[in-house]
């Protein structure tokens, strides 16, 4: 019986209302089990930061955030099935922009607070589909991903305000939320979801005794500017945020496809500045 690799007509159509899907799909036990052990090692080498803090591990010249990366992560975000499910959603001309992995340790893990993920993103018009994979199973629990189904529909950005708690995974947060049609996001390993760059999610705190490791790579339509001037909103407030995040040098990939606008794919394939 042949593997299910395509969106049907169904979860499209899911994507669109709710916001975000999650296919009847699995990644070959092969390929999981790589990305396992890259998950370890990434961690272990980077043993001064949360391991729910890794961004850009994609990158093996450490553009994104100083976090030097490795070629497995790279390899993984080019992977055909993954990009045949964003073609369906976005369409054919493919860019990998970023990527985090949230792996939530045992007992401590940190919260993410309710948010959308492009409130403070330097893509113009703003446009991603998030593809979040599950590397060691995501329940409620461990802290699974949580979304709040057609709050993506206004294609609005909403009031973030700044969150600087120690506990959270990320500084900014929408306080206004009505949680009760919130839905929890629970996956196995090897399963994934896709969610749209409006869906307002958050997850709680690992208070278990199992790590729960989520791996978040966004894909943006070729259609779209990655924009890099240095005094875009976006820049801006990571300058003020979180230093280390460094937009304006941050590498891009085309994937699949053409560029549809004037997007440089040459700035930050290189060494990491200091």
């Amino acid at each position: 019986m042949s593997r299910k690799t395509l969106l049907s007509e169904s979860e499209i159509a899911q994507y669109h209302d709710e916001g975000l899907v999650v296919p009847d799909y699995r990644l070959p036990d092969d390929i999981l089990a790589n990305m396992a052990s890259a998950v370890d090692q990434l961690i272990n080498d980077h043993p001064n930061l949360r391991p729910e803090e890794l961004s850009g591990p994609h990158n093996p010249s450490g553009q994104s955030a100083k976090l030097m990366g490795n070629v497995n992560f790279l390899e993984f975000c080019q992977f055909p099935e993954i990009l045949d499910m964003v073609e369906q959603l976005i369409g054919p001309n493919l860019i990998l922009w970023g990527s985090m992995l949230f792996a939530k340790p045992p007992k401590d893990g940190m919260a993410v607070p309710w948010h959308q993920d492009g409130k403070y993103w330097p893509i113009e018009p703003l446009a991603t589909v998030t593809v979040r994979v599950a590397f060691d199973g995501s329940d409620v629990e461990n802290g699974c991903m949580r979304y709040i189904p057609g709050s993506h529909k206004s294609q609005q950005l909403e009031r973030h305000d700044v969150a600087p708690r120690e506990d959270f995974a990320i500084k900014q947060e929408m306080t206004d939320i009505d949680e009760s049609s919130a839905r929890d996001v629970i996956l196995e390993p090897g399963q994934i979801s896709l969610h749209d760059v409006y869906t307002v999610h958050g997850s709680n705190h690992n208070r278990s005794g199992k790590r729960r490791a989520d791996y978040a790579i966004r894909y943006m339509p070729a259609s779209s500017l990655y924009d890099r001037r240095p005094d875009h909103p976006a820049t801006v407030y990571a300058n003020k945020m979180s230093p280390n995040m460094n937009y304006p040098s941050r590498p891009l990939w085309l994937v699949r496809g053409s560029d549809q606008t004037k997007n440089d794919f040459e700035i930050g394939h290189g060494p990491s500045e200091s």
